[in-house]
């Protein structure tokens, strides 16, 4: 099984055509990258496999799992976050997860296991405002 299958896809905003039939798949364990000018559609896709966007056509499925039809399955497994603007600037790091993780429902501490490696990365800045960190 592919880890990641997108057949055609396709997504416009009014006029603007964001993708035009993308075809991808990925491995289980590979790693890839999407690289692009701004406008590529880079973010959009990423949006359509985090189930955030549906595609206007095409199919595209993470694990198996359907983006339109197994959101909610996906969104128990992914993760996903957005390079800019994606932290409330003046909340500070542990805040800003504290809060993302209330919205699913859920606690830093009931996920700890999963995310401790990265967790241990980031708690250095736990305290530091969101609007403090280097864009990288």
């Amino acid at each position: 099984m592919k880890s990641i299958r997108i057949d055609s896809v396709s997504k416009r905003y009014g006029q603007v055509r964001a993708l035009d039939q993308v075809s991808i798949e990925v491995e289980k364990g590979e790693l890839f990258g999407l690289i692009g000018p701004d406008g590529a559609g880079k973010t959009t896709l990423m949006r359509i496999l985090v189930t955030l966007l549906l595609p206007d056509s095409g199919t595209a499925e993470v694990e198996g799992w359907d983006v339109r039809k197994d959101y909610r399955k996906i969104r128990r497994q992914v993760g996903y976050m957005p390079g800019r603007f994606s932290l409330y600037q003046d909340l500070s790091v542990e805040e800003n997860l504290r809060f993302f993780a209330t919205l699913f429902g859920t606690t830093v501490e009931a996920n700890y296991d999963t995310i401790k490696d990265i967790y241990g990365q980031i708690e250095p800045f736990r305290k530091r405002k969101a609007g403090k960190l280097s864009g990288g």
